[in-house]
């Protein structure tokens, strides 16, 4: 047998690249998707580890601030051998090229002898009071070189000129990096520095646990102490969570890809079985048994799981390896990180690369093992869904729809997400157990058009398409995944965008509010502003301090027909009356002020009475220009509102704008373009990230299309022959094979749309329906991307059958209709 299983392998190996191709991909992406987890999560690891070595024990304020007292309680421990303060005093420095001055936090150097310290890539560290050393990348950006001043300044508007004498090395540095000066030079920039955490180092032979024993025994209940590793292990899971998340999505991707391509590994061990059911035929004559025939089909599934998984392995890692070293060559905000390899993230995907192999195998070798010695020297056909087995399995499909369908509702309408993705979990397995009955009838649905006007090909095609349905259910059951899961993550990513923008628009009605403080603004700001890229609206606002409730409160004055320019939200927006005023919450509970209670305002001998509405991102006190006149005639131009471009990249738009009216010291720019920017960049790379990862299974699924192709080609050899004899023309019969890829194609990708729009809105429903202030969620369709996902997999499904047809066409239609 072992003869046989060779020259079977050799005989049949264009056939098997087909499954190949599906394993390659499905473990090199199972492979990439575990070795950059473990890539990043091993660099994280290293480089926290790295930052605080020789840390034994970690103090940190809990309920209260660490004072210098507790530092000095702590010096005292006698199993201590080295004590260091982490202290940092937040200022501004005055970059060239800058209108104003940017935030720098300073940490004071310490004893680094036990204990790690930072250390410099240029220059040296300060050690003199009128020194400092920035973080590398910082100067990079701001083109600060060793040996340039620089003027720093305090919060109280104490100033001092420094001279950078060193850039320190954050090349491996996790998150932001702070500069360093000496100890003296923190106490005088900021004497009230605060003292962020004590790090210890203990005496030989002492343990971190018995350390941080005697450390809790001094210091006060308001302070916490940790071991070192504890503490590591803390800092090291901060950074990593959003990783581990990541890692297990990217799992769950591979193991989708996994599992389509065992329905691709399925189809074409089918068609090696159904090619050589003449040739096992023969082997039972000569006295294979059973056992040695499904024997042999595992064995050849063996060989091809473990070549394939191995090729993957390895194409795996050589994915991991660029991305990473584009992450080293970009700067993408993370530090570079050395490609990482452990046991599981490479045997475990070459392991379940082969198990799935085989056991995706073995459905066919069973159906090897029935051919007869001297009878089923034809391919066997499929049995219907009318047998026991498709009826038990059509009754438990059904249930399982009801069961998922109503696991969905239950998770949207409780707001819990394992609910939603249980129930979607469950109702999916039901549509791949009814699609037998399912996708033949949707068949017929859409293919009724084409039968009608697209002459004989075209109804041969649709009566070809359903004649075998369970396969041809299996075979859409391939694509339908990867189009329900690309669906269901635009659907999802669109719905949350939309949740998100609505709710935004409630917390932040104003992309950016710019205000100037004892100041006056210049007549040329309001064109400043305007000439700004990504700037569309500027509506100027006035404010002044008046009294209210024995308070004295600012109140903000501005135009009634452009406020609704820049605020984003309509219903707010129309609450902007003559005799209104919009109070936010803090304001209204300082006041004792009822929402809709009349409220009286006093600006030197005016006195006006308006109602007060309770409203949410604005300033305390908001009024129409008209009511502000009543109070203050001359109140002064002392902002504007702004609207912004949202395909504007916002950190621009607000860096330009911080830049912005150089004439003015102090300018206070807020409003929730920020943090809209940075959560839009998240919603676009995940759409990113989870289109490309899904396309995977969606390629692997296009290659089962191709085989089930071929499979139906070859059990119709004789019929296609019989209909060239009749005057089919090659050209038809390409064309009859390319209808029925493309209605494969097109129910795959309208089933898939369908479940797509029912996930991502109930999945939206139970991942934000508890995280917006009304409770409130936003259903999107994105249209163009879902019409994209159709085009895409037509022309796929075209593609597909291009091979398939081509083979079909080569035969003769005598020597076809020879064949027994």
């Amino acid at each position: 047998m072992r003869r046989s299983i060779l020259s079977s392998l050799r005989a049949h190996l264009g056939r098997l690249i087909a499954a190949c191709l599906a394993i390659v991909l499905g473990v090199g992406f199972g492979t990439l998707a575990m070795t950059v987890h473990a890539s990043a999560s091993h660099g994280i690891d290293e480089t926290i580890g790295a930052q605080y070595r020789g840390v034994d024990t970690v103090v940190q304020p809990f309920a209260q601030a660490i004072t210098p007292a507790d530092v000095a309680k702590v010096r005292e421990v006698p199993t201590a051998a080295s004590v260091v303060t982490y202290t940092t005093a937040y200022m501004q420095a005055a970059f060239a090229g800058l209108v104003r001055p940017e935030s720098l936090a300073i940490d004071a150097l310490y004893d680094s002898t036990r204990i790690a310290g930072p250390g410099t890539s240029s220059g040296r560290l300060p050690n003199a009071t009128n020194e400092i050393a920035l973080p590398k990348r910082l100067a990079d950006k701001h083109k600060v070189a060793v040996g340039q001043s620089l003027r720093i300044s305090s919060y109280n508007n104490k100033s001092w000129t420094v001279t950078v004498v060193g850039l320190i090395d954050d090349s491996k540095t996790v998150g932001p990096t702070s500069a360093v000066a000496t100890p003296a030079a923190v106490k005088l920039f900021e004497p009230d520095a605060e003292i962020r955490a004590i790090g210890i180092a203990a005496q030989p032979g002492v343990t971190q646990l018995q350390l941080t024993n005697d450390v809790n025994a001094v210091i006060p209940h308001g302070l916490t102490a940790s071991t070192g590793a504890q503490f590591i292990d803390h800092e090291v899971k901060s950074f990593t969570n959003g990783i581990d998340v990541l890692g297990g999505v990217f799992g769950m991707f591979a193991v989708i890809a996994l599992f389509v391509a065992c329905l691709v590994i399925a189809n074409t061990f089918t068609i090696v079985i159904a090619q050589r059911t003449r040739e096992m035929a023969l082997l039972r004559c000569v006295g294979a048994s059973r056992k040695q025939v499904f024997s042999s089909v595992l064995a050849e599934a063996t060989v091809v799981g473990v070549v394939a998984s191995t090729i993957g392995v390895v194409f795996g890692v050589a994915l991991s390896a660029l991305g990473l070293a584009l992450s080293r060559e970009f700067d993408w905000g993370i530090p570079p990180l050395p490609l990482h390899l452990d046991l599981l993230s490479i045997f475990a995907p070459l392991l379940l690369g082969a198990v799935a192999t085989i056991v995706a195998a073995i459905v066919p070798a069973r159906r090897a093992t029935k051919v007869a010695p001297l009878a089923a020297l034809r391919p066997e056909v499929a049995p219907a869904a009318a047998s026991k087995a498709g009826v038990l399995r059509l009754v438990l499909g059904f249930l399982l729809l009801a069961g998922g369908g109503l696991l969905l509702a239950a998770g949207a309408s409780s707001h819990q997400v394992i609910l939603g993705v249980a129930g979607g979990a469950v109702s999916f397995l039901g549509i791949l157990a009814v699609g037998s009955l399912l996708v033949p009838a949707l068949i017929r649905v859409i293919g009724a058009l084409p039968a009608r006007n697209g002459g004989v090909p075209a109804r041969i095609a649709v009566a070809n398409a359903v004649r075998n349905p369970k396969r041809t259910a299996a075979t859409t059951s391939a694509l339908l995944i990867g189009v329900t899961l690309i669906s269901l993550t635009c659907v999802g990513i669109a719905s949350v965008r939309k949740t998100f923008d609505v709710s935004m628009d409630g917390q932040y009605p104003v992309d950016l509010m710019v205000t100037a403080y004892n100041e006056k603004m210049p007549a040329s700001a309001e064109q400043q502003l305007r000439d700004i890229k990504g700037i569309t609206q500027v509506v100027p606002v006035s404010k002044v301090n008046v009294k209210a409730g024995g308070q004295e409160i600012p109140v903000t004055g501005v135009n009634q027909s452009d406020a609704g320019k820049v605020i984003h939200n309509s219903e707010l927006a129309g609450k902007l009356q003559p005799g209104t005023a919009l109070l936010d919450y803090q304001t209204l509970q300082m006041l004792n002020v009822k929402d809709g209670a009349p409220l009286t305002i006093v600006s030197g001998g005016h006195k006006l009475v308006l109602t007060a509405k309770l409203v949410v991102g604005l300033d305390p006190i908001t009024v129409t220009s008209t009511d502000l006149a009543k109070l203050a005639p001359n109140a002064a131009l002392s902002g504007f509102w702004l609207a912004s471009d949202p395909k504007a990249d916002g950190s621009d738009v607000i860096d330009a704008v911080e830049q912005s009216i150089p004439s003015v010291k102090e300018l206070a720019v807020t409003g929730g373009l920020a943090e809209r920017t940075s959560y839009t960049k998240v919603f676009d790379v995940l759409l990113i990230v989870g289109v490309g990862l899904l396309g995977v299974s969606v390629l692997i699924a296009l290659v089962g299309v191709g085989n089930t192709l071929s499979l139906s080609v070859l059990e119709r050899t004789r019929e296609n022959a019989l209909l060239r004899a009749m005057g089919l023309s090659r050209r038809q019969l390409r064309r009859m094979l390319a209808v029925e890829s493309l209605l494969m194609a097109l129910v795959a990708a309208g089933l898939g749309i369908v479940l797509g729009l029912i996930y991502g809105w109930t999945g939206t429903s139970a991942l934000m329906g508890g995280q917006t202030v009304d409770g409130g969620v936003e259903y999107a369709v994105p249209v163009k991307l879902l019409v994209v996902i159709t085009a895409v997999a037509a022309v796929a499904g075209l593609l597909a059958s291009v091979l398939p047809a081509r083979r079909a066409a080569k035969v003769a239609p005598a020597g076809a209709l020879a064949t027994e």
